[in-house]
């Protein structure tokens, strides 16, 4: 997806979960759409369910850190 095409996808979920009340499934690999209409994320690794939280919570997971950032990134989140 382009930037506009995401924009309008976080907006349409928005639009869903508001009016109808519904959960909507998700299965995207942009951060931005991700963590801008989820309120539940289920993170996954080669498989396995590696962490489940809000998006603050799996931001500063070290599992989640690590298997997308790899070690380096991982320190460099504790840093920062």
């Amino acid at each position: 997806m382009n930037p506009s095409e995401a924009g309008r996808l976080m907006e349409l979920i928005a639009f869903i979960q508001d009016r109808f009340r519904l959960t909507v499934l998700l299965i995207e690999h942009q951060m931005k759409v991700v963590m801008g209409v989820c309120r539940q994320i289920v993170v996954m690794d080669f498989g396995e369910v590696i962490c489940r939280g809000t998006p603050d919570q799996v931001q500063c997971d070290e599992k989640v850190v690590e298997a997308y950032l790899g070690r380096t990134g991982a320190k460099d989140a504790a840093a920062g």
